[in-house]
């Protein structure tokens, strides 16, 4: 039979243990959250009856603890949940006891509201710092379209001019080889320049969109049948897998072509020799999904953070503008699609596009 002083002691203890938790919870930080969850997990052992005779586990969506792993032992639990949403779990583990206090279920429950209170915290910090970012990068994206925009329009008239009088002159001196030779050059320069001056003009959407129904399959055939020279140049393979004949959307045709295109490009580009490349579409009830996966190196952490941020290349000088997949995410964008990048378990990188039907 517990005596008085001995009951004041347990409640003395639980008291101790709940402002030892509450003191960890307030100092915690998100990258710290293991040492957090063991501290608490300690500190709640020492909450209970028979602190030598318990063991105490926390398991959470993104991290777990436990003081000591045990098998033979009664079980005391309290739910984790985050915005009223299960979340994880709380076990007391009672070795070599037969029953736990009723004061220590309500001291469980107590810790098990506290943690959900930290994570929930921790999200709200999290989804602050993303949306944060995300207007940081929109308004950087923002001015720096108007830019490009600029340097777009004003480089497009000597162009056009350069390519022109290149052309007549060509012509007025066919005899001599040499020079031919250097306005070759010159015309296969320009010609790259208004490349990536359309580029420049799809990334700051200076192109008009003419939205209409399409049926990609055709698009993604025709594209790998036009690229079929580059594949066997490179070496690389490629497999198409298609759920249907037809996925039908409402876009801009040039524009989900040119998805299409650099998508593949980038694969071939980075895909070792022999390796393969796979294109996959399938359809959902409200999108179309296109999967472009290569069996490259694959991307390191800092590149997956900048692959779609224009002017970021990891080609070498000459062999990329950095506005390939910038502009992709701008044409998916403007589609209200979205486009991610990850590595896949084995080897290389999957670029996956979904794009709203209608």
């Amino acid at each position: 039979m517990a005596t008085t002083e001995d009951k004041l002691k347990e409640r003395i203890k639980e008291l101790t243990c709940l402002y030892e938790v509450s003191s960890i919870i307030v100092h915690a930080d998100v990258d710290q959250m293991q040492e957090t969850l063991n501290a608490i997990a300690f500190s709640l052992k020492k909450g209970f009856q028979y602190p030598s005779n318990t063991e105490i586990s926390i398991e959470t969506s993104l991290w777990s603890t436990i003081t000591e792993r045990t098998n033979e032992a009664i079980c005391l639990e309290a739910p984790i949940q985050v915005f009223n949403k299960p979340n994880g779990m709380i076990t007391a583990y009672l070795i070599g006891k037969s029953s736990f206090l009723k004061e220590e279920k309500q001291l469980l429950d107590s810790v098990a509201q506290k943690i959900g209170n930290l994570l929930e915290r921790i999200e709200i910090q999290q989804n602050e710092t993303s949306l944060k970012r995300q207007m940081e990068r929109a308004d950087r994206l923002g001015i720096l379209g108007e830019i490009t925009a600029g340097i777009a329009h004003e480089l497009n008239t000597p162009l056009a001019n350069i390519l022109g009088f290149a052309e007549l002159l060509k012509e007025d001196i066919a005899s001599n080889e040499s020079a031919t030779e250097d306005l070759d050059k010159i015309i296969k320069n320009a010609i790259f320049s208004r490349e990536v001056v359309k580029k420049l003009m799809f990334f700051a959407c200076e192109m008009p969109q003419e939205m209409q129904a399409l049926n990609m399959v055709p698009s993604i055939k025709g594209a790998v049948a036009l690229l079929e020279a580059s594949f066997k140049k490179a070496k690389v393979n490629y497999l198409i897998d298609i759920d249907d004949q037809e996925l039908w959307l409402k876009a801009d045709t040039i524009q989900i072509t040119q998805i299409i295109f650099n998508l593949i490009i980038n694969a071939i580009y980075f895909s070792p020799e022999n390796g393969l490349v796979t294109i996959t579409a399938s359809q959902s009830d409200r999108s179309i999904i296109l999967k472009i996966k290569d069996e490259g190196v694959g991307l390191s952490s800092e590149v997956l953070d900048k692959v779609f941020q224009p002017f970021f290349t990891t080609k070498p000088t000459g062999d990329g503008s950095g506005l390939g997949l910038s502009v992709v995410h701008g044409i998916v964008a403007s589609h209200k699609g979205t486009i991610t990048a990850r590595n896949n378990k084995d080897k290389g990188a999957t670029f996956t596009v979904m794009l709203p039907r209608s």
